[in-house]
């Protein structure tokens, strides 16, 4: 039986990948990469940067590698977004990125990053959508402590930024949860063991991310990563994973394809590495806006893809291997109450928009120091978990916890925000988020507490999408114009409709729908009252609005 192959594309001009045999830089970034790795940094902030202060750092270290080591610059204090873009935004203060793969973090890791917060960033503290921890206010002067105190409880921020692999998400009750089909925990240890800190991906066209979970809820956005590994049970070979690749959204959204493999537990790090390298090698180099793997996947199809990861990274063909189900149920949080599997029970809590705080995450780990656990894991959702809980002091915990304003049984709203970095701190925001967030959801809490069912609103401060403003029931992408008197305004564009999971899809953009920032909770709740009229039994949000008349969505 004879094979045909897809053929390879002819490229007509070129891309920058190092696989045409030229490695040119083709733009800056690619330039300050090849002339030193942005490994390399760490050596000149612990002997010359944290001594000598903020005005010696070189720029290409300042502005590029030292991302490498999880820190970035962040914004000068009082620029509304009109200011977005220019020159002089740089604050001589650092976002630092706390590396936690897998969200997993014992309670002695927790209190440490607390005490950081408390002592050198202004008690500042939010979880990501990438299961890690960023604090604000870093001094470079004080960064060889914070290494130091990381490093003593087994942490760090190496390459938590940068073009390089950035944390690997895994499912945050891997190992725990009763219906899980494979824990991928070994999986991820393995790559971070073999991977973390190596030269040979530490120079990539753009960042590159990565889930791995085991949970039949889909609980790590595998739709919208570069590389995801989906469990299945494979009806010959058992519990493994299916592969994803090429998701991202951002100015150019794409959803992630299945190459069709099945992939065992330890083959995940070699298959991991192949993907990397094809991104490495192949990736497009020559401009930034086009670098993502999405790209690549996009131009060659997963057939091909595949075809280069067996043939060229992996030596040997990978078998065929089924799909993941997709639950009925939209809930991949883990957010409540929930039994584990060795009879104890996790209890998973939503801060509003992952915005916390040093002093609260101390009082969380002797929170969960009382209840019985030694250890907390953090979701893609920016929610929090406290795991090995014993079931007759759960109770406590959540009363305690909600106490914290972190409530195991949080209203709809609340469970279902999320919310990006904002004006507060990023150069790239237009708009604030954490704080617009948590106002609008007080309102809707009072406005509209009958909400039954999962509705997510995500705050995007620019075109980013940190906060995954495609794939939500209303996404808000940030914007500023003048106002009738000329004073700046920030506004919403305003998306609806996305959704992961049952059926993933990208949000439904609206012609000219800006809603300004002061009138968010009114055009959530006029909406969301025309949906509670007019859905469908059984119909969410995103479907009703997919199909809505556009005079009940504005």
């Amino acid at each position: 039986m004879t094979v045909t192959r897809p053929e390879r594309p002819t490229r007509t001009k070129a891309t920058g990948a190092w696989a045409d045999g030229d490695r040119t830089p083709l733009n800056h970034n690619e330039e300050f990469k090849q002339a030193d790795d942005g490994l390399n940094v760490r050596q000149r902030i612990l002997d010359t940067y944290s001594r000598e202060g903020f005005a010696s750092i070189a720029p290409d270290d300042l502005t590029g590698r030292m991302r490498w080591w999880g820190l970035y610059t962040q914004r000068k204090q009082g620029l509304d977004g009109t200011h977005t873009g220019e020159d002089g935004l740089d604050d001589e203060y650092f976002m630092m990125r706390i590396r936690s793969d897998g969200g997993a973090l014992s309670v002695e890791q927790l209190r440490a990053i607390a005490d950081i917060s408390t002592d050198f960033a202004r008690d500042t503290a939010d979880i990501s959508d990438r299961q890690n921890i960023q604090l604000h206010w870093i001094r470079v002067e004080d960064v060889p402590t914070i290494w130091e105190r990381l490093e003593a409880v087994g942490l760090g921020s190496t390459q938590a930024c940068g073009d390089v692999p950035r944390v690997v998400l895994g499912s945050p009750v891997a190992g725990i949860a009763a219906d899980e089909v494979v824990d991928g925990t070994p999986a991820v240890e393995e790559i971070l063991s073999r991977y973390l800190g190596s030269p040979e991906y530490s120079n990539l066209p753009r960042k590159f991310k990565t889930a791995i979970s085991g949970s039949p809820s889909l609980d790590v956005a595998h739709e919208i990563n570069d590389v995801s590994f989906v469990g299945v049970e494979h009806p010959e070979l058992g519990p493994g994973f299916d592969l994803w690749v090429g998701g991202g959204l951002s100015t150019n959204p794409m959803f992630s394809q299945r190459l069709g493999t099945f992939v065992t537990l330890d083959e995940v790090p070699e298959v991991w590495a192949g993907v990397c390298g094809i991104f490495r090698d192949h990736g497009y180099r020559r401009l930034r806006n086009r670098a993502r793997l999405k790209f690549l996947m996009a131009d060659w199809g997963p057939e091909r893809f595949r075809e280069v990861l067996e043939q060229d990274y992996l030596g040997r063909a990978l078998p065929d291997g089924p799909a993941p189900e997709v639950p009925g149920d939209l809930r991949r949080d883990h957010v409540g109450v929930h039994e584990q599997q060795d009879g104890r029970v996790w209890v998973g809590v939503a801060p509003v928009g992952g915005r916390v705080s040093g002093t609260t995450l101390h009082a969380v780990a002797d929170a969960a120091e009382a209840a019985g656990s030694g250890r907390v894991r953090l979701t893609p959702h920016q929610k929090l978990l406290v795991l090995d809980v014993d079931p007759a002091a759960s109770d406590a915990l959540v009363a305690t916890l909600d106490g914290l304003g972190l409530p195991a049984r949080p209203s709809e709203w609340r469970r279902g925000v999320m919310a990006c970095t904002g004006i507060e701190f990023c150069k790239l925001a237009l708009t604030e988020t954490k704080a617009r967030a948590r106002w609008t959801v007080e309102q809707l809490e009072e406005r509209l507490p009958e909400m039954d069912v999962p509705f997510s609103i995500h705050l995007n401060g620019c075109p980013n999408s940190c906060a995954r403003s495609q794939v939500a029931d209303i996404g808000l992408k940030g914007m500023v114009a003048k106002g009738e008197d000329g004073e700046v305004v920030e506004l919403y564009q305003v998306h609806l409709g996305g959704a992961l999971g049952v059926e993933p899809a990208l949000a439904r953009k609206t012609r000219a729908l800006k809603v300004r920032a002061d009138e968010l909770p009114d055009y959530v709740e006029r909406v969301a009252r025309t949906y509670l009229a007019q859905r469908e039994p059984g119909e969410s949000f995103a479907l009703w609005a997919r199909r809505a008349d556009e005079d009940d969505i504005r």
